[in-house]
């Protein structure tokens, strides 16, 4: 479906030179670049799950880069979506929901119980009674089809690496492209909600509907900065000290952890001189 786009594809990969890596080569695979109304990994994840017609529903929460990105992709690609958010209504809407619905999309709440219950049949057929027959996607766009679509961004990196890190909301990203490695070759994934931990299962689960389970990944569960979407002066200033730097704008809920805490590491001398380490940036 990308024909109908005009994405920047394959993303830049660009060299980040600061004092702060010593030994250790940072590339920075800009995923952030791709298209303004797609994000970084919400193209490669949406990809491979959009239908040719029809409705998509999905979920996620008021703040939801994916339910924007499905909203945008509705409105390209000429098919209904709905999107149904966790907690309760606000007007005015957010930014994300105001887009959203300018961009076609039907918003639905729910309250977060009834939120928990999502992937239940009954609820499922609940929605369906609501809004008629839907293609679903899960929360995240966390699915088999999405590992197909992050997989594909390990093939673009035609500079020898040996680690790849990126941020972790639901593991998909971390997911798939692991799967695509080379021997030899490792990702590492920066959980953005507190007790990411928990992600290990996901990430293997993904990987099982994927058919191809790994074991060359790992977590950094130590960087959530108190919480999804939590932001403490540290991580803003590190954000904008990193703007200043590089010019590069870091998104605080994600792609902020993932830098602080891959520049953390490399301090710390978790890798050898010598690594070549990918940032993805989306």
């Amino acid at each position: 479906m990308s024909h109908a786009l005009d994405l920047r594809l394959p993303s830049p990969l660009d060299e980040l030179a600061d004092e702060r890596t010593g030994g250790v080569r940072v590339l920075l695979k800009r995923d952030d670049l791709i298209h303004p109304d797609f994000p970084g990994n919400k193209w490669r994840k949406l990809k491979y799950n959009l239908p040719a017609a029809g409705t998509v529903l999905t979920f996620g929460g008021a703040w939801s880069n994916h339910i924007l990105a499905t909203a945008a992709a509705g409105h390209h690609f000429g098919f209904g979506t709905v999107g149904v958010i966790r907690g309760e209504e606000h007007h005015p809407l957010n930014p994300v929901l105001a887009r959203a619905a300018g961009f076609g999309m039907r918003l639905a709440y729910v309250d977060r119980t009834t939120y928990r219950s999502r992937a239940e049949p009954a609820f499922l057929g609940r929605l369906r009674d609501r809004f008629g027959d839907f293609h679903l996607i899960p929360e995240g766009g966390a699915n088999a089809a999405a590992l197909r679509g992050t997989a594909e961004l390990v093939d673009e990196i035609e500079s020898p690496f040996d680690v790849l890190a990126c941020a972790c909301g639901t593991g998909a990203t971390l997911a798939g492209a692991a799967t695509a490695l080379a021997p030899g070759r490792r990702a590492v994934g920066f959980p953005v909600l507190r007790g990411g931990d928990y992600l290990t299962g996901e990430i293997r689960r993904l990987q099982r509907e994927y058919g191809v389970p790994t074991a060359n990944w790992s977590l950094e569960p130590d960087f959530h900065f108190g919480g999804f979407a939590r932001r403490t002066p540290v991580l803003e200033g590190f954000v904008s000290d990193f703007h200043a730097r590089h010019g590069v704008a870091l998104d605080p809920v994600y792609e902020g952890k993932m830098m602080s805490g891959l520049l953390t590491l490399i301090g710390r001398g978790v890798f050898r001189p010598g690594t070549t380490v990918v940032a993805l940036l989306a």
